[in-house]
């Protein structure tokens, strides 16, 4: 009983600060806009993005493992795979960011998101496991509500504020898409790639969620003070934009212990990730409205739509078909 509380205590963090991220970051950014000017800009939040994940990640998990250690080891294998997945993390938020550079808006842009992820990482899953021929209708039924919620969404989203909204025109739109897209497609294949990692160092937690701190800090700031450095862009850093944008990264790097954490405990991924991909877009919705006060602005086919992307990710991660025992001998191929 003890230890399914602190499983309930370790995803539900994630499920918060994974919620309250894309709210968080949007923020951050719009602190760091130069007055009187106007275009997409992603650089300086994602540097403030990088450095949360290197503090967190890299030197407080590093200072505890040299403290306390835990089992598992260094392998080539395993930091690679591991720092590939640091390195998908950090191109999601990345999309994340340039989707509110082209006029996306949290509220839409997250539960996009959070709905997409987990039906790429479930056909991922299922294609590296050799399962394609176990997939059910249930499983088939639970992506059709994601894509239909996610369309649902998109359209009946409450409108942006006129001031705040710009002309935002078709061009903008499909640039916000590409970018949540980008996302999607980096997140969903975050987990099965670190988890092909942590299973590479022998079981250890804390030696793959280094590597991704790393990785964090390689893509989200030396990259982009490369970049700021051959070509700028409209912003600059401000103290409350500063600020914003690493409790934003903060709230990812934590949310990403929680789940590691909520595995240490004993959670299985079969319940966690749907409690997760079902929760954070709820807690992200939430929160939204509530900092824009825009409740008078929400009509029912945007909650139903939103209810659909939550049911359909969790059936679909719940119906997708599981990997099966490997046999001793492919074991020692």
């Amino acid at each position: 009983m003890k230890s399914l509380v602190y499983v309930v205590a370790s995803f539900s963090l994630t499920i918060l600060m994974w919620g309250t991220y894309g709210p968080l970051l949007h923020a951050g950014r719009a602190r760091m806009a130069l007055p009187n000017t106007q275009g997409s800009f992603s650089l300086r939040p994602f540097i403030c993005v990088g450095v949360a994940y290197f503090l967190i990640a890299v030197l407080a998990a590093g200072a505890y493992l040299y403290v306390r250690g835990e089992k598992g080891d260094w392998t080539f294998a395993g930091v690679l795979l591991s720092l590939a997945g640091g390195a998908l993390g950090a191109g999601g938020a990345l999309g994340i960011i340039l989707a509110f550079s082209f006029g996306g808006r949290p509220i839409v842009v997250m539960p996009l998101v959070f709905g997409g992820a987990p039906v790429v990482n479930s056909f991922l899953t299922i294609t590296l496991a050799r399962k394609m021929k176990e997939v059910g209708p249930v499983f088939l039924a639970g992506l059709f509500m994601v894509v239909l919620g996610a369309v649902t969404v998109l359209v009946f989203g409450p409108a942006a504020p006129h001031s705040a909204r710009g002309d935002t025109g078709l061009t903008e739109w499909a640039l916000v898409l590409l970018s949540v897209a980008i996302t999607v497609a980096c997140w969903g294949s975050y987990g099965p790639v670190l988890h092909n990692g942590q299973a590479r160092m022998n079981g250890s937690r804390l030696r793959p969620y280094i590597c991704v701190g790393v990785a964090y800090c390689l893509v989200a700031v030396l990259v982009p003070l490369v970049l700021l450095g051959v070509w700028g862009e409209p912003s600059q850093f401000t103290p409350l934009g500063t600020l914003w944008s690493l409790v934003a990264g903060a709230a990812g790097a934590l949310g990403a212990l929680g789940i590691i954490m909520s595995f240490t405990f004993g959670g299985k991924p079969v319940y966690v990730m749907p409690l997760v991909f079902g929760g954070a877009p709820v807690v992200n919705t939430i929160v939204a409205i509530w900092v824009q006060a825009r409740w008078g602005d929400v009509r029912a086919i945007f909650y139903a739509g939103l209810i659909l992307v939550i049911a359909g990710s969790v059936i679909a991660l719940v119906f997708a078909p599981k990997g099966g025992h490997r046999s001793p001998e492919a074991s020692e191929a």
